[in-house]
């Protein structure tokens, strides 16, 4: 299951110490400020809670309910900032935070629908997903372009009109949303690692239970390739937050991968064209009646063989299975604690 959300970083801008009132006051550029970030304050938070929904387990379309949540709020947040004035006739603040929340309004109502849509399908294929993957990194540069296009005018303002900013780091709710989007970034790297692999090695499984050697041998390949490359990946990741148990779970699994594919599918795939070899034989020695000595020998020596092979097989075949069930179970036991111990939880 795809565990994967796309991050959206809002500005939170903190007005120093003597900018506040307890009735803002509209003429004090601090005050104005904070009217126009806190017509935005609900923004960051619903969106919060969506990708925490997601992150701990949840399909997108499970939550189709918090998305319309967060188009309501987003809505709401640009009819409060329609309604301010402008500072003394200048509308650029304002101007910048309505663009800014119309440009959230577009990705969620139209490119955030596309990846509820493509969310199924991209598990149909390597492509697929990653032009899945693809889709929420183009979304995620477009919000934090529009994020920083918004900070810049913040900035602008404020130097302006003289108005000292404090650390937007500062709120528990822009550090979550923060760890957020680098864990999104993390896990996406990672997790296309392990779906290039698994996805070749479930057209592999296919291919041997249709007996089909050329097809076993293009997985096969594949397979060694994508682990080989996987791998490498891996070794360039540092952990995250100083926990690398998910790369280390995933090499793991295409360390399995790479020697399934270079060791024991070689062993295995030659048992078909044994019994290939075999059918050949069985049917000119089952059309012939009038057999020798020399081609019953032959025959049931053949037959012994293909037996032994088949005995090969079906232990080698066993062991492989094991071992790809213990390394796909763990896999999914990491993914989700790593999830579940670094996204931030918010309901």
């Amino acid at each position: 299951m795809i565990n994967k959300i796309l991050f959206l970083s809002f500005v939170c801008v903190v007005l120093s110490a003597g900018a506040f009132s307890q009735t803002p006051n509209l003429d004090n550029p601090g005050d104005y400020m904070t009217a126009v970030f806190n017509a935005r304050a609900n923004m960051d938070a619903v969106y919060m809670k969506y990708i925490s929904a997601v992150a701990h387990g949840k399909k997108a379309k499970k939550v189709e309910k918090l998305r319309q949540e967060v188009l309501d709020n987003i809505n709401d947040c640009r009819i409060k900032t329609s309604s301010l004035p402008s500072y003394k006739g200048d509308n650029s603040l304002k101007k910048a935070s309505i663009d800014y929340i119309q440009l959230c309004y577009r990705v969620f109502n139209e490119d955030y629908q596309k990846i509820v849509n493509t969310e199924d399908i991209a598990e149909q294929s390597v492509d697929e997903m990653e032009a899945y993957l693809l889709l929420q990194k183009m979304v995620s540069e477009k919000l934090n372009e529009g994020n920083n296009q918004m900070e810049q005018a913040s900035h602008a303002f404020a130097s302006k009109y003289n108005v000292q900013l404090a650390d937007p780091g500062k709120s528990e709710l822009s550090k979550k949303l923060e760890v957020a989007g680098k864990l999104n970034t993390y896990m996406n790297n990672v997790y296309l690692c392990f779906f290039k692999c698994n996805w070749e090695d479930n057209q592999m499984v296919a291919a041997m239970n249709n007996k089909k050697v050329s097809d076993i041998e293009q997985a096969r390949s594949a397979l060694a390739r994508y682990a080989e490359e996987g791998l490498k990946a891996l070794d360039t990741l540092k952990a995250f937050d100083g926990d690398p148990s998910l790369a280390n779970s995933c090499r793991e699994v295409l360390t399995f991968y790479k020697k399934t594919a270079e060791t024991d599918i070689p062993k295995m795939s030659d048992l078909f064209v044994k019994q290939e070899d075999f059918e050949k034989l069985k049917k000119t020695f089952d059309a012939n009646s009038d057999h020798t000595k020399e081609d019953v020998n032959n025959y049931n020596k053949a037959v012994k063989d293909i037996n032994a092979s088949s005995g090969v097989f079906n232990q080698l075949n066993a062991k492989v299975n094991n071992g790809r069930t213990q390394a796909l179970n763990k896999w999914n036991e990491t993914d989700k604690k790593f999830a579940d111990d670094h996204m931030p939880h918010y309901k």
